[in-house]
């Protein structure tokens, strides 16, 4: 059996991670943060939500890492009419043999692109629950495994809100992680533009690693030693989100889960063998926040999220 803590840090492993992000930014140009947030869900088996404005390079960091690792991309484009059948396939019948053959849908892949997922229907939007969930479909009686190393990232614009549809709190719960890439600065904007005179970047962009490397290194995330005490100051802060003021629903057990493998995934990405609890706050925005509905009165005060988990950061002693 493993021992959960490594005697030595996995020198392999760093340098796999860091080759990772450098193949990365020689195509996306954003604030570092995104791709050390994208890196961490990825590595701890989540799932992301990039929440932003067009034009910042949402759909470019999805293909970046796709293609930094040669793994099996596809892009789903969310409309209104798009139904649950084209996410997850179809049967069609075959006059050869008089019967009916299941075609699989785009879901079937290694890196998924759900590209502006709120302008489908809540219905469509439920055809990628247990997927994200439970990592399986299942189509007509039948259970399907997804690839392990299978993948969302999924993209929405939070300023328009015409043709679109919120998501749901069970949608939303199953994403590791959200955040924002935000504007680059003025010297990344010109050499953006510089990069793209004559070709894309991606066109250039060749694979650093392979599903064995991606293997390892979450292999390797699991092998962080956290503490029984951070453990417990991860439960205490995610259970403060269910009796805060101002908080009508707090997070779920599934987000203690997902703060402990991410914390686990920074920690590595980061060059440490261990979790500190600095490593646990960075994370409370990106994984806690868009888990909880405030109540009315929060809302048409101004408060927000962010807020909030401040607060309970502050009441909430830190482990030494």
């Amino acid at each position: 059996m493993p021992s959960d803590q490594p005697d030595i840090y996995p020198a392999r492993e760093d340098a796999l991670i860091t080759q990772l992000k450098d193949n990365i930014e020689t195509v996306v140009r954003c604030n570092n943060e995104s791709i050390k947030w994208l890196l961490t869900a990825f590595f701890a088996g989540g799932h992301v939500l990039l929440e932003d404005v067009p034009g910042t390079g949402k759909t470019t960091l999805a293909k970046a890492l796709a293609g930094s690792i040669n793994a099996d991309f596809k892009r789903i484009q969310f409309t209104p009419d798009l139904l649950p059948s084209d996410i997850l396939g179809v049967s069609i019948y075959d006059q050869n043999s008089l019967d009916f053959r299941f075609r699989r849908g785009p879901i079937f892949t290694q890196i998924l692109l759900a590209d502006e997922i709120n302008r489908a229907s809540p219905r469509t939007q439920s055809a990628l629950l247990e997927a994200m969930g439970e990592n399986q479909v299942s189509v007509e009686g039948n259970s399907i495994d997804m690839d392990e190393l299978f993948f969302v990232i999924a993209t929405q614009n939070p300023v328009e809100f015409h043709g679109t549809y919120p998501l749901p709190e069970a949608q939303m719960d199953r994403f590791a992680m959200r955040f924002q890439l935000g504007y680059v600065s003025r010297e990344d904007e010109l050499q953006i533009l510089d990069s793209q005179r004559f070709s894309h970047p991606l066109a250039d962009l060749k694979a650093c690693a392979d599903l064995e490397d991606i293997r390892a290194v979450r292999e390797a995330v699991a092998r962080v030693r956290i503490t029984d005490e951070l453990k417990l100051y991860i439960v205490d802060l995610v259970s403060a989100t269910r009796t805060h003021p101002g908080i009508q629903m707090g997070a779920s057990p599934r987000a203690g889960i997902t703060m402990m493998k991410c914390a686990q995934a920074l920690a590595l990405i980061e060059g440490q063998n261990f979790v500190t609890p600095d490593i646990i706050q960075q994370l409370t925005v990106p994984i806690i926040a868009h888990r909880l509905v405030l109540d009315s009165e929060s809302q048409y005060s101004g408060k927000d999220a962010r807020q909030c988990i401040a607060e309970i950061i502050q009441d909430i002693a830190v482990p030494v």
